[in-house]
């Protein structure tokens, strides 16, 4: 277990750093996360100075040198050239605008998704077949999960579906906080010349990966999820020797076709929240980065999984494979309605959690703790859910 993940003193005084609204407890941090006392102010402050000063900050100074250098710590965040990356207003807008304008779909071709994959996502690619003439194939993962079922499965499926061209893939899902086998779905796909484009809204900020190693030319992020940014902030990732794969979006004009910020709308962005990343960088790397944030959520994650999982009337969903899990975990109440229990949760325990619809194992309730989170919060849902469970089979 990496340094300090453990230490209640330790993420005591981190926590400090973050203001709460009296209440339930937060166990839905998966929306997205909180700014600092410090990034809020700063935010603030831009906010108000983007007022003051409208277009002539803007114009003179922002876009003449401030967002290069923005777009460089960007880059630098997962080790990229800068010239791969560009702003969007979160993932879905990122991963939308690579989906929209992939070129490489003729009719008669087929793209490939998951019932694990976000619902944008799936809208998207099934758009694609009145768009570019192609079949959708859907697939149903095996549950539960096991690192080598979820690799056999897109295995299987790139034999079977032998005109596949393009997929999307979900490094954390978003339903139960699965990670999936990247590194090894990319390579299979590329030995049958299938491109990937990867979901990254969970993924950063919360695990340590390289774009490169993973196998991966197309992705997008979002900032606001475990980077600590003000919403309205994504980008998404073009290997910059696949930049001819995707089109400028709708005849994007505003940046020449070799640049990658062509690949997506043009529109005024939220200029505060952008010149507030600097300070939003720096705490991220300044609290251990993905390392130390990543540690602290699957800790927390381990200390109800652990003590809840043999339950009588509990299925936890995601599996306690250390390759397969992060934070985020997913659970059921057997028989029982989910939305009904995680209202019980909220109501008599004062635990806020969400649940999730779509995947083949039906509705379950989704837990994500944030950096805000205590062992002793987490105690509090234990509690909750092995009462529930012995009222349920009473």
């Amino acid at each position: 277990m990496p340094r300090h993940a453990d230490n209640e003193r330790h993420w005591q005084v981190i926590a400090q750093r973050y203001e709460l609204e009296p209440g339930p407890i937060n166990l839905e941090n998966g929306y997205f996360g909180r700014m600092s006392r410090w990034v809020q102010a700063r935010y603030l402050e831009h906010v108000a100075l983007i007022n003051r000063s409208n277009s002539l900050y803007v114009r003179q100074q922002f876009e003449q040198g401030e967002q290069v250098e923005l777009r460089r710590q960007l880059a630098g965040l997962i080790d990229v050239a800068p010239e791969a990356v560009a702003f969007t207003r979160n993932a879905t807008e990122a991963l939308q605008s690579l989906i929209r304008n992939y070129n490489g779909l003729r009719p008669g071709d087929q793209v490939l998704i998951s019932d694990l994959e976000y619902d944008t996502v799936k809208g998207a690619m099934r758009w694609l077949a009145n768009a570019r003439g192609v079949e959708v194939i859907e697939l149903s993962h095996t549950h539960p999960a096991s690192f080598d079922s979820l690799v056999q499965t897109y295995r299987d499926a790139f034999v079977q579906y032998p005109r596949l061209k393009l997929m999307a893939l979900t490094h954390v899902t978003h339903r139960t906080g699965l990670v999936m086998p990247v590194e090894a779905i990319a390579k299979a796909a590329r030995a049958h010349d299938v491109d990937v484009i990867l979901d990254g809204a969970h993924a950063l900020g919360q695990i340590e990966f390289n774009l490169a190693q993973l196998g991966i030319q197309f992705a997008g992020f979002n900032l606001h999820k475990w980077i600590g940014a003000p919403l309205t902030l994504g980008f998404l990732y073009i290997a910059p020797e696949r930049l001819a794969d995707i089109d400028p979006d709708m005849g994007e004009f505003h940046y020449p076709a070799n640049d990658v910020r062509a690949r997506t709308s043009y529109s005024t962005p939220n200029f505060a929240a952008l010149m507030t990343l600097p300070l939003v960088f720096e705490e991220h790397h300044a609290l251990g980065g993905s390392l130390a944030k990543g540690a602290r959520v699957k800790y927390l994650r381990d200390l109800w999984v652990g003590q809840v999982r043999g339950l009588p009337g509990i299925e936890v969903l995601t599996p306690d494979d250390p390759r397969l899990y992060c934070g985020i975990t997913a659970f059921k109440f057997t028989g029982r309605d989910q939305q009904v229990m995680a209202d019980r949760l909220l109501k008599d325990y004062g635990l806020f959690t969400t649940t999730r619809v779509g995947a083949a194992f039906g509705t379950c309730i989704r837990v994500t703790p944030g950096l805000v989170t205590s062992a002793a919060d987490i105690q509090v849902l234990v509690n909750a859910i092995t009462e529930l469970s012995t009222l349920s089979h009473t």
